[in-house]
């Protein structure tokens, strides 16, 4: 039964972001009443939902009918370092309303999307600007919170070309260019996406190329070591293998490629990826993916697999090399 609540406390957590109750106590209490003033919400059903998430450890009420934020709920600011405050929202308003149609996705292996909202989900970011502005500041959310542990699991190389094939904004991308100064880099991803680029923010526009095209297209090529973080989940097997074989002719001879995703570990242990996995089916019928299938879809696309790399994050690395380049 509690698992089955699950939604309520899920949905809760879409509004307050939605809302920007955070950004309202930053610094400071507020009283039940003044929030739903500046929200424009009723106060009986705010102070519901904030009691909630109180309970959740997101909030806490300081005293009857006051909330402050707890270091939990701080993430939830849009100026907080760590800030999820736009995929939380984002989720609430897309993943909530696709999932509301989870059976045709379970009865058909087709993605909810397209029947949720008229259209598959890259055409609807697309047709939908503010959308899909949404979405990359979310990817960009998703990144800072996990560049870090990338970064510190991985010995990236300490000079040469590192390509990075769908990278949003190019949040991953700076961390591994600031980290090795020698480096340099390519941003690649649509080009209405990379028009956002956070590169010039991080002082590295001189060393980074950014090139707009199509992920099943013609890939910079070239590269020393190709990134692709949470890429490959958002597609089916066909076409993971199509993006693979792109990476593996734009790669040098002795190039590697780092599949940067949410690998489903064995047994019932509980782990994220697992309803990522859930998720990615109902979304778009894609899927996350076990060791042994990331190795056969990269052996299917004529790569080898290297090692695969835990990290401090919900990510792991899956590194590949051309056969015979064993690292």
């Amino acid at each position: 039964m509690a698992l089955g609540d699950g939604f309520i406390y899920a949905r809760a957590l879409h509004l307050a972001a939605e809302l920007g109750i955070a950004d309202l106590l930053a610094g400071q209490e507020r009283s039940t009443e003044e929030l739903a003033r500046r929200t424009g919400t009723d106060a009986g059903t705010l102070h519901s939902m904030l009691r909630a998430l109180a309970g959740c450890g997101v909030f806490t009420e300081s005293a009857p009918g006051r909330f402050a934020l707890t270091e939990v709920g701080a993430c939830l600011r849009s100026d907080h370092p760590r800030s999820v405050r736009t995929t939380i929202a984002q989720s609430g308003r897309i993943t909530a309303r696709a999932f509301q149609h989870a059976d045709h996705a379970l009865r058909t292996g087709d993605g909810a999307f397209a029947t949720a909202f008229g259209q598959p989900f890259w055409e609807f970011l697309r047709d939908n600007p503010q959308e899909g502005a949404a979405f990359d500041t979310a990817m960009q959310e998703h990144s800072r919170v996990e560049r870090g542990a990338i970064v510190e699991a991985y010995d990236f190389p300490r000079t040469g070309r590192i390509v990075d094939v769908g990278g949003g904004d190019g949040t991953l991308l700076a961390a591994v260019l600031t980290a090795r100064p020698l480096t340099t880099g390519v941003l690649f991803d649509l080009p209405h996406v990379v028009e956002r680029t956070c590169l010039g923010e991080a002082g590295l526009t001189e060393r980074c190329e950014v090139v707009g095209g199509d992920i099943f297209g013609d890939l910079p090529a070239g590269g020393d070591l190709y990134l692709m973080k949470s890429v490959l989940h958002g597609w089916s097997d066909a076409d993971a293998v199509r993006i693979l074989r792109g990476c593996r002719q734009a790669m040098k001879p002795d190039g590697r490629l780092l599949l940067i995703e949410r690998v489903i570990p064995a047994g019932d242990a509980p782990h994220t990826s697992k309803a990522f996995d859930f998720a990615m089916h109902v979304m778009a019928g894609g899927q996350e993916r076990t060791g042994e299938e990331y190795t056969r879809l990269l052996t299917e696309a004529g790569l080898t697999v290297g090692r695969l790399i835990p990290t401090g994050s919900v990510q792991s690395i899956v590194e590949a090399v051309l056969p015979g380049d064993r690292p």
